[in-house]
């Protein structure tokens, strides 16, 4: 765990979502795959995982914004859906792209297609009662289902989303807004995250203490470990 280098008593603790709360229940490929065969399309699951990883890294980063994203976010998704398609189905209809992008869109917020880590559940539980806890993610409104869906939205008393936020990680500016929506400075708050760049890095920026979870090097177990530790020194 990584101060910042003062003093004042933590008050809640931030989390991301997925990779650090939550997991997909196999890969993006396979998840693509599937949803292909119920709209009658036969993709191959390794091929739609390279096209996806090559198509993340093409999507360009965006300057923050006042306000709300447009349609929260999901012409951004269809964007970089269709740079997937290009890639494994460059012939595909117009009207074939759009029933698979509807019905991928609508998958990736089922909970049958997110797990939850194994510890996360008692982990929450253990830091409820001495933390306010939130969730700060790239993500959109699907997001609040997946939470509730897997049985964690309870332990938290803000979800903080991009879309809605307007700013991305890695700008610090995405952590500045949730700080100020919750009336905290940044060294009241520790943020928990399993990215170097949009969590550890854009997290220390805005001057948060951060928790860097490097799965399976460690785990949120130690984040207790570590914060009870301190408690008693």
């Amino acid at each position: 765990m990584t101060p910042n280098n003062n003093e004042k008593p933590l008050k809640a603790i931030f989390f991301d979502a997925a990779g650090t709360l939550f997991h997909l229940s196999g890969t993006v490929g396979q998840h693509y795959a599937l949803v292909g065969g119920e709209v009658g399309l036969t993709f191959d699951a390794h091929q739609l995982d390279r096209a996806f990883y090559s198509a993340w890294e093409r999507m360009p980063r965006r300057a923050a914004i006042d306000g709300p994203r447009e349609n929260d976010d999901k012409g951004w998704w269809r964007e970089l859906v269709d740079l997937v398609v290009d890639q494994v189905a460059p012939s595909l209809s117009e009207l074939d792209r759009d029933t698979f992008f509807e019905i991928a869109y609508e998958h990736f917020a089922e909970s049958g297609s997110w797990e939850l880590y194994p510890e996360v559940p008692g982990v929450l539980e253990q830091l409820g009662p001495r933390f306010q806890l939130a969730v700060i993610s790239n993500f959109d409104g699907r997001l609040r289902f997946i939470l509730q869906h897997l049985g964690i939205s309870k332990f938290f008393a803000h979800i903080f989303i991009s879309s809605e936020i307007g700013a991305d990680k890695p700008d610090p500016e995405i952590y500045r807004r949730a700080l100020k929506l919750i009336d905290l400075k940044p060294n009241e708050v520790l943020h928990v995250g399993d990215d170097p760049e949009r969590d550890w890095s854009a997290a220390s920026e805005a001057g948060l203490s951060i928790f860097e979870l490097d799965r399976p090097k460690n785990s949120l177990r130690d984040l207790v470990t570590a914060l009870t530790t301190n408690r008693h020194e």
